[in-house]
């Protein structure tokens, strides 16, 4: 595949990425050897998967994983079990999977969080603002990087159950931030400030919490909420 003749639109879209792709990481400014390392795998994956071909945060995920890795062959497998089997949807052209789970989580953190839900209603700050970064990167260039990787550790164990269990932390442990909050840029700001507060620094502290603070949350009753709010979005669009 990487020696196979490549779809230049897919050339394109992801050179204009690999520079944006942890810009301050040594590895990948260590030389342009590193950078041709991740191109081979997105343009590789690209081909091999036509559905998907090429969407922005894929870097991010290809990117984080080959740091581990050091290894395209082992990064290629890693980013296809993590696009096409635990986050199904997510990088298709409409995103389904993701809009999805962005609508599940806000119905998680009502169920969860009834107060935070109200409040965020209340200023009128959607969802999706909140949420997507979090969700399309699986939190790379949101939280520290070893907290990151330990929740990936959890994600390819566990399943995706796991990106609403770090969600669901990330607010529960900055209920009193989010709800002094009385403006929409002020709570844009507080979400934005908290990812990178102490209890996501401390990564050992936070990966047992997110099994802590959210309660008990099954695949059973996820999948539950995902099936209604699909429905719900189909019946918008007809």
């Amino acid at each position: 595949m990487v020696a196979s003749t490549h779809d230049t639109t897919l050339v394109e879209a992801i050179r204009i990425d690999l520079p944006r792709t942890f810009p301050d990481n040594i590895f990948f400014n260590s030389s342009d050897e590193h950078q041709e390392m991740l191109f081979r795998v997105l343009i590789a994956y690209a081909h091999h998967n036509k559905k998907v071909g090429y969407c922005q945060g894929m870097n991010y995920i290809a990117g984080l994983i080959l740091l581990v890795t050091k290894n395209e062959d082992s990064t290629f497998w890693l980013l296809k079990a993590l696009v096409e089997n635990i986050l199904p949807d997510y990088y298709s052209p409409t995103m389904d999977g993701l809009l999805t789970d962005i609508d599940t989580v806000s119905e998680l953190v009502r169920l969860k969080y009834p107060e935070v839900s109200k409040h965020v209603a209340e200023l009128g700050l959607p969802w999706p603002v909140i949420t997507t970064k979090w969700f399309i990167c699986i939190y790379c260039e949101v939280l520290p990087t070893e907290t990151v990787l330990r929740i990936w550790d959890c994600l390819f164990n566990e399943g995706s159950k796991i990106v609403f269990r770090v969600a669901l932390t990330i607010i529960g442990l900055h209920i009193s931030e989010i709800l002094s909050t009385t403006q929409f840029s002020e709570m844009n700001d507080c979400l934005k400030k908290i990812v990178k507060g102490p209890p996501t620094v401390h990564c050992h502290n936070f990966t047992q919490s997110i099994f802590k603070v959210p309660g008990k949350l099954t695949t059973k009753v996820i999948n539950r909420i995902r099936e209604t709010v699909s429905q719900e979005r189909k019946q918008k669009k007809d």
